[in-house]
């Protein structure tokens, strides 16, 4: 029986999509809900394309833990992709070791509340950074400080803007990330 996972996303699901395109073929893994807190978010014609069941819910219906847990009694873990609320206490303990993260710099650098997108490329170039990368990671209690499981790196060049930055880093999301999974979650 193949493990289940459910992709929290609030945007457009760039990362979503890479990792259903690469799970596709699993025979131990699969997407099994799209949950989203974002009733506009471009996730949701992906969750449809791809005949996955989504969620869509509201800030009270996620601190509301036995609400909650009701939605993801058939799932096994749980991949952040663009997932912008901090994830509330029960669903740690819920779900230990199984809440995984990407962000989009190299932690513990530009990382933390209100770091994300293009706020972290900006601020990279700003910094006039060597470097930048991707950073995934295990979830807990505050915004991108759990345990890393993998970085990768690219280089930055003097001329990058944060565009620039924002394609070589979603490059990299879209490679490791589903990886990733599969060898985190693959047994």
């Amino acid at each position: 029986m193949k493990k289940r996972i459910a992709l929290f996303a609030s945007g457009k699901g760039s990362n979503a999509q890479a990792i259903i395109d690469y799970l596709t073929d699993s025979e131990q893994l699969e997407v099994a809900l799209i949950a989203t807190n974002n009733k506009n978010a471009g996730v949701l014609e992906i969750a449809q394309a791809a005949h996955i069941p989504a969620l869509i819910f509201s800030r009270e219906e996620f601190t509301n833990e036995s609400f909650f847990m009701e939605q993801l009694k058939e799932v096994d873990y749980i991949v952040l992709a663009g997932f912008l609320w901090l994830i509330p206490a029960y669903l740690i303990k819920h779900f230990p070791d199984k809440i995984i993260n990407i962000h989009p710099a190299l932690l513990p650098k530009y990382g933390g509340r209100g770091m994300y997108g293009m706020k972290v490329h900006q601020t990279v170039c700003e910094n006039k950074e060597a470097e930048t990368g991707i950073t995934i990671h295990f979830v807990n209690e505050h915004y991108d400080e759990g345990g890393i499981v993998l970085q990768e790196k690219v280089a930055v060049s003097a001329d990058d803007t944060p565009e620039v930055i924002a394609q070589k880093v979603h490059m990299l999301e879209h490679y490791f990330y589903p990886r990733c999974i599969e060898k985190l979650w693959n047994n």
